[in-house]
């Protein structure tokens, strides 16, 4: 997936709210990429531009060499996988049931499952790890097994590209990282393209393999964002973004230090400036 000059927002019936724009990226299969910045930034607002569920309000986003604007909706289905970070209300359905759900585009208006549907249900449960949830009902799902079956679901759409919103959101720690060590292994073992929007810093810059770093206004040290209000996205490795100190300007301040050395923010009680200012 190539982004070129992208912009994004919203239209009304009376104006234009731009929230990002001159986004310029390449999304590559193998990898997790993470999204990370400043509340407000446009994290969600990307996201769902990418899924296809709100129109870019300019430049270009190529899939596989078409414009997405010019995939049928069924056929965005078979390409793109979303994982959104809205609790479900679901009261009578089991966990493979809606894992089951991942297989609709496929299923046709009947929705019935073929011998290869199920298969396709099989293994995903089995990447996840869930197979003991599987006859479940999903209203007794924990929070870290409910976001393993919902990433089940998108396994099984076969999708060569899975977008999450959020993925850790209301996750205790260990579920957190397992979550975010389940989704690298995937993209790396799978070969898929797998991008996440999240808050949860320490844990992208542990486990991404390219991190986007979204800011609200154009950053300084990014020259090649020609377009009105700058490039807003800085792109590189953690260590790539904490050698440059993008990492620490962003997000460092006032009782927040940066370790570079071990990719990690360190919080002073006292409130002691970052290092760079002493």
């Amino acid at each position: 997936m190539q982004l070129t000059n992208l912009a994004i927002g919203y239209r009304s019936r009376h104006a234009t709210h731009v929230v990002a724009q001159d986004i310029s990226a390449t999304l590559a299969p193998g990898r997790l990429t993470c999204l990370i910045g400043a509340n407000g930034a446009g994290k969600s607002t990307l996201l769902r531009t990418l899924a296809a569920f709100q129109p870019p309000l300019g430049g270009n986003i190529v899939l596989d060499g078409r414009q997405l604007n010019a995939y049928t909706p069924s056929e965005i289905a078979t390409r793109i996988g979303v994982v959104l970070t809205e609790r479900l209300d679901i009261r009578e359905m089991r966990v493979r049931e809606l894992v089951a759900m991942g297989r609709s585009p496929y299923t046709g208006f009947w929705g019935r499952l073929s011998a290869a549907d199920e298969r396709a249900v099989d293994d995903a449960i089995a990447l996840v790890g869930i197979e003991a949830l599987e006859r479940r009902m999903v209203r007794t799902l924990s929070d870290g097994e409910r976001q393993k079956a919902l990433i089940a679901k998108a396994l099984a759409q076969q999708t060569p590209i899975i977008l999450l919103d959020e993925p850790t959101a209301f996750l205790d720690f260990p579920s957190k990282a397992g979550t975010m060590l389940l989704l690298s292994r995937l993209a790396h073992e799978m070969h898929k393209t797998i991008f996440l929007s999240t808050h949860d810093l320490d844990m992208a810059l542990q486990t991404a393999d390219e991190l986007w770093l979204m800011g609200k206004a154009a950053p300084p040290a990014r020259r090649d964002g020609d377009g009105p209000g700058g490039q807003q996205l800085l792109i590189g490795t953690p260590r790539q973004l904490s050698a440059s100190g993008e990492l620490a300007r962003f997000f460092a301040g006032p009782g927040i230090e940066f370790d570079a050395r071990y990719l990690c923010f360190r919080v002073s009680p006292g409130g002691t400036p970052p290092a760079a200012e002493r």
